[in-house]
């Protein structure tokens, strides 16, 4: 097994502390000695690797930078960090982390009752449980403002009514973060599996993101308990700080994936030779493709440490995470056709990352906000103007 050399052109590691620095390798070890030797298999079998859960818990990925309840109570750095190396094997598992950790336990965690974070967020931090994050809607990804489920009152439960889909981890969660239009407006609602009404199915076909669950959610007039509802969740403007959080990990995980593909873009440029039997390292237009990527690598490293500092100091906000979301995904997809481009026919095959990481990273380009929606977040920023409004 060959150890990741790591990324880090202008002397980055500096500037993590000693403990930051342990977290990242206790990921990267993690990444390399358990995720690289299935993860090939898995894409290629559509089939999310669930027997590293309870490894995953054990380290502490699971909530990591949650505080109580069993968390690690990491630094949003130090989370960072597993994101990045957790990308770096594959943007399912980054998924799965980001959503056991930002989508469900966050909700929980902050907007719900003492009964449903002691219930909860113990089971979902070891791993014993598994949870989703219904919000997106068959008519309405970009808009959730516009959805249709819907939250009637019917004596001391509620109905909930509608459906949900791109749900990741959704046809094998325990708990659904539900959201759904209430008479007084959007509500947050936890529905277990096997309650009435509520059924999931497993999305097939995927091209990428195949190392995933991702799934559909059905809700027919499924009801629950008042106990079921997170009593801090009011409004839309609830649903989408739990978003934040996720594509704060996003910012971070994508970087792992875009240092993969350059490594393998790099090692194989130094040995493969053609022509007058040189390495194609040798060559000013293979050289420039590595220097621009290692360049825009370099750029989101900073971008995401920064944003991480903010998120630690309690200033970082969305438009902050948009920018960061944005960059840094399309800096990763970018590298992976870079990469794609020097391997030449062999950048297709799977015994290399790139292909797989390039389909995964246009998913990761969508979803949790899409690179235009970013774009005007942070056109908005910057002029005062909502643009998608």
């Amino acid at each position: 097994m060959t150890r990741f050399p790591g990324v880090d052109y202008l002397r980055i590691d500096s500037l993590f502390s000693e403990q930051e620095l342990l977290v990242r390798e206790t990921a990267r070890r993690f990444v390399d000695e358990r995720v690289l030797p299935l993860i090939r298999d898995c894409f290629r079998d559509a089939r999310f690797p669930k027997e590293l859960i309870p490894e995953m818990a054990s380290l502490g990925f699971l909530g990591a930078n949650l505080e109580g309840y069993g968390c690690a109570g990491m630094s949003n750095v130090e989370y960072g960090l597993i994101m990045q190396e957790l990308e770096r094997g594959d943007s399912g598992l980054r998924s799965f982390v980001s959503v056991q950790g930002a989508l469900v336990m966050y909700p929980i965690l902050t907007f719900g009752s003492e009964e449903q974070k002691r219930h909860w967020l113990p089971r979902l931090q070891s791993g014993a449980a598994i949870g989703c994050f219904g919000l997106t809607e068959p008519g309405f990804g970009s808009n959730p403002a516009g959805m249709l489920t819907r939250a009637k009152r019917e004596g001391g439960d509620w109905v909930l009514s509608g459906e949900k889909t791109w749900i990741t981890n959704g046809s094998v969660a325990d708990v659904a973060v539900v959201w759904a239009r209430a008479e007084d407006g959007i509500r947050g609602f936890l529905v277990e599996r096997g309650t009435p009404g509520f059924s999931a199915s497993e999305i097939h076909g995927k091209l990428s993101m195949r190392a995933s669950v991702t799934s559909s959610l059905k809700l027919d007039d499924c009801r629950v308990p008042e106990s079921a509802t997170l009593p801090g969740a009011k409004g839309l403007k609830s649903a989408l700080s739990c978003l934040t959080q996720a594509r704060y990990g996003i910012g971070w995980g994508v970087i792992g994936a875009a240092m993969d593909c350059y490594e393998a873009a790099r090692a194989y440029s130094l040995s493969r030779k053609q022509f007058d039997q040189r390495p194609i390292a040798s060559h000013q237009l293979v050289q420039a493709k590595l220097a621009d990527m290692i360049t825009e690598i370099t750029k989101a490293q900073l971008l995401a440490l920064q944003v991480g500092k903010l998120k630690d100091q309690g200033q970082a906000d969305a438009a902050h995470v948009s920018m960061l979301k944005r960059n840094n995904v399309a800096m990763a997809l970018e590298c992976a056709r870079e990469s794609r481009d020097l391997l030449g026919a062999n950048g297709i095959m799977d015994e290399y990352p790139i292909m797989r990481h390039m389909c995964n990273l246009e998913t990761v380009k969508t979803y949790e906000g899409t690179d235009h929606i970013h774009a005007l977040v942070i056109g908005e920023r910057v002029t005062g103007i909502a643009a998608y409004k």
